[in-house]
């Protein structure tokens, strides 16, 4: 039997535990950007999942490994080191605290506003903080390509209608490193896993991440299962967002996601959230909607449902107030 120390415990008492899955998501569908049905590919992935794996992306593992090295040098620095880029407001160094309304998770992170013209703030080596800079110009350019694939795809134009949001110089995008810790004391719970990060959608257009080869992520299909995805250092994994559902009508799904803390293996996530301007518009397309169907959402601002999703708890169906049917 694992006796736990109260340090231990009190860090352990206000994360949210599971019941464990077996079940390993081997559908995912995976996109080489260099296929001529790769637009095909994303659309049909996006109606289906929400989810898919991107290769061919030609971003270098070699530069993929320097800013996963020089995050966890900041993450395995002294806690009161890395206090000095926190408390997050909302960007900035946090730990265990997720958001301003009492979520928890076996975290700790550093999130980036990018719309700025350099990513910086006290605490953050020039290193890293040039590392990041490039990553999120990279993550960008892809998204945006993924973006028009899609518009050409669903007959939505001009074919940058969704990424000219992304490329904006008022883009409300921003950028999140995420590190969960080992946590061997994981035996002592009987059984379950220890939530990392609880389950939600992301708010944005569309977010994309990469972790390294640890294990945790996991998505929600159609039917409520939850499924763990394997990791893949080599890949990014895309997610669509709220916003996005909105504008294709709900033909696109906005995947709910979680990630489980490791037992014995850290784990280190980058995700890049593609966002709109705070003053644009969320709204369905004309071009995807058939004759005569309705919207299902209400149109409102992206500043108006951010708004409405920070006063939000992770897991809350955060679309729910902007649906047709809520105001009848």
């Amino acid at each position: 039997m694992v006796v736990l120390s109260q340090p231990i415990l009190d860090s352990l008492s206000h994360i949210k535990t599971c019941k464990p899955t077996s079940n390993i998501f081997t559908e995912i569908p995976v996109i080489d950007l260099s296929a001529p049905t790769a637009k095909t590919l994303i659309v049909e992935a996006c109606k289906e999942f929400g989810f898919f794996k991107v290769i061919n992306h030609n971003i270098t593992m070699e530069f993929l490994s320097k800013l996963e090295t020089e995050a966890l040098t900041f993450f395995n620095s002294a806690q009161q080191e890395k206090d000095k880029s926190g408390p997050p407001n909302p960007f900035g160094y946090g730990n265990k605290k997720i958001g301003p309304n009492g979520d928890m998770g076996w975290v700790e992170y550093l999130l980036f506003c990018t719309n700025s013209q350099l990513i910086n703030f006290p605490g953050l080596s020039q290193t890293l903080c040039g590392l990041v800079n490039e990553y999120v110009s990279s993550i960008r350019k892809m998204t945006c390509e993924v973006l028009e694939m899609i518009a050409e795809e669903i007959q939505i134009w001009p074919r940058d209608a969704l990424s000219r949001m992304i490329r904006d110089e008022k883009s409300d995008s921003c950028f999140r490193l995420n590190h969960y810790p080992p946590c061997p004391e994981l035996q002592a719970l009987s059984g379950r896993n220890l939530i990392g990060f609880g389950e939600h959608t992301d708010p944005q257009i569309m977010s994309v991440l990469r972790s390294n080869n640890t294990s945790g992520l996991q998505i929600c299909l159609k039917n409520g299962t939850w499924v763990s995805v394997p990791s893949d250092h080599t890949s990014f994994f895309f997610n669509v967002g709220d916003s996005l559902q909105v504008m294709t009508n709900g033909r696109f799904r906005s995947v709910k996601h979680r990630v489980l803390a490791e037992g014995l293996k850290s784990r280190v996530s980058m995700i890049y959230f593609g966002g709109p301007p705070l003053s644009e518009k969320m709204k369905p397309y004309s071009q995807v909607m058939e004759e005569g169907e309705e919207n299902l959402y209400k149109e409102f601002t992206w500043c108006e449902y951010k708004k409405s999703a920070y006063k939000s708890r992770l897991g809350d169906n955060r679309l729910g107030l902007f649906e047709k049917s809520a105001a009848q």
